[in-house]
């Protein structure tokens, strides 16, 4: 490549970038011609009649990369030229249909980086943009297929790299000219690269961009974007390998404490109305030491919000549930662990409720791994003492991901919302003091509990308490922002910048 000039902010010239770099382009994974049928990951596809031309050039893109030249060579050999045209048609129907990846092959020959499909869209080149070039702040770098892919959020493609295009990127982190151009139609086909240049960056001045993370990106452009995923919804997609978890947890072999049934019918004459719950309802930062909250009143919440009410299996072998609140597929992947400070009738501690027995199940003692748990929850409502009952929503995820696939978390989180609103709303009715979190700490939950994160861990956290009688009955949402925007939180600021916020509820 020649010398150019470079702008401010550009990368300068480096050598990495000079030799000849060509595009070339096999079938996608997964695809082979034989016998003249084409066949995909997705199945045999029907190309109609083909000329010997397109058959050998099929053929020969089935097992192996082959620039457009040698492609063109081979169907001129047994079309001549006319046959390029009827070609060009084809090839242009395949690509629109993910059906032909592209590679870079560098000086030596090897493959620098391949565009591959990892959800469904075409693999049509785009052309080189002009000017200077850089990556995308939010595309992502990831391994795959024992190479390292790079993405941005809501492509369907990816750029596999090879050992060819670590001297490249490092090039391509600031504006820069001198990346190859078959590389960067691979990057802006794959939408990693970033518009505008040096003197005008959307993606470093506009709010839109500005304000995204990238990981937080990824995530709402995998889960809202169904194209960008390879599976979307319920495809079972390791059926094979696990076989679905039962709908309540196994009965832990420690103490259990049994809970009193409440009597709905008299709860039902007394209740507030549900329109009268919504409008009452507030986040109370303030609990009464006078009179802590009792275990009937702990018992009565869990039972209107989280018990299992009836067990079906469903169509595909699983066993599903039926509780007071909703759940995608009726899965009801979400466990309550009461992490008792104060509790009348109830000794301190950790607890899990199972919802199919209405009992509690002590977890662990206090300890430094609970303590932990309490100071978060205490800086993150911003309460004067430490909350009653914390109340530390887990998700036993295999429940979830054994059926849907991409959408598994962000339903989970869903489901949290619900369990919120519905635990805000009951306890409201039962005029009890209620504290959504906005965050948590899943690794301390994990040492308190000793379960592996990767199989149930923290998805949400809700303080609980006797509402206190007075002006700090009134701790609604707004008071406790306004404590917070003028830095009347009792925990010193360097503290505060670590626990979790309170939910804005």
């Amino acid at each position: 490549m020649t010398s150019t000039s470079t702008l401010p902010g550009e990368a300068p010239p480096a050598s990495a970038a000079s030799g000849t770099y060509t595009l070339t382009s096999r079938l996608a994974r997964g695809g082979a011609f034989r016998d003249g049928q084409l066949t995909t990951r997705y199945g045999a596809v029907r190309l109609g009649a083909l000329t010997p031309g397109a058959e050998a050039a099929l053929r020969a893109l089935g097992e192996d990369d082959h620039d457009e030249a040698a492609i063109g060579a081979l169907i001129v050999a047994h079309d001549g030229e006319t046959g390029l045209l009827r070609w060009h048609i084809l090839r242009s129907r395949l690509e629109a249909a993910g059906l032909v990846e592209h590679a870079v092959a560098g000086p030596d020959g090897a493959a620098v980086a391949r565009l591959v499909t990892v959800g469904r869209g075409a693999t049509t080149l785009k052309p080189a943009p002009r000017g200077p070039v850089r990556l995308s702040r939010h595309a992502l770098l990831s391994p795959a297929e024992g190479t390292l892919a790079l993405r941005a959020p809501g492509s369907p493609l990816a750029v596999e790299l090879g050992a060819g295009a670590t001297a490249l990127l490092p090039l391509l982190t600031t504006w820069t000219r001198e990346a190859p151009a078959p590389l960067v139609r691979l990057l802006a086909t794959a939408g990693a690269l970033a518009p505008g240049g040096p003197d005008a960056d959307p993606q470093a001045e506009e709010r839109g961009s500005v304000q995204w993370h990238p990981l937080d990106l990824a995530f709402h452009a995998r889960t809202r974007v169904p194209a960008s995923a390879p599976g979307y919804g319920g495809t079972y997609r390791h059926r094979e390998r696990f076989g679905p978890e039962p709908v309540a947890a196994p009965a832990a072999d420690g103490p259990r404490v049994a809970l009193p049934v409440p009597d709905l019918e008299a709860i039902a004459a007394r209740d507030l109305s549900l329109t009268e719950a919504i409008e009452q309802r507030t986040s109370t930062r303030a609990h009464d030491p006078e009179h802590p909250l009792t275990l009937a009143q702990l018992a009565e919440l869990l039972y209107r919000t989280v018990r299992i009410r009836g067990t079906f299996t469903g169509s595909d072998g699983q066993e599903l549930a039926d509780r007071p609140l909703p759940s995608g597929g009726a899965v009801h992947e979400l466990e309550v662990y009461p992490l008792v400070t104060r509790c009348e009738g109830l000794e301190p501690g950790l607890y899990r409720y199972a919802p199919d027995r209405h009992e509690l199940e002590r977890v662990g003692a206090p300890g430094p791994a609970t303590a932990t748990l309490v100071k978060e929850a205490r800086g993150g409502t911003m309460m004067d003492g430490d909350p009653q009952v914390v109340l530390l929503v887990a998700a036993r995820f295999g429940r979830v991901m054994w059926k849907y696939e991409t959408v598994a978390y962000p339903l989970i989180l869903k489901h949290v919302g619900v369990l919120y609103q519905t635990v805000y709303l009951v306890a409201t009715a039962m005029g009890l003091a209620v504290c959504g979190l906005g965050g948590g700490d899943t690794s301390a939950f994990a040492a308190a509990t000793g379960r592996d994160p990767l199989l149930e861990g923290t998805v949400g956290e809700l303080v609980i308490g006797s509402r206190p009688a007075g002006p700090a009955a009134t701790d609604t949402d707004t008071a406790a922002a306004t404590a917070a925007a003028t830095g009347a939180a009792a925990a010193p600021a360097a503290e505060r910048a670590t626990e979790p916020a309170a939910a804005d509820f």
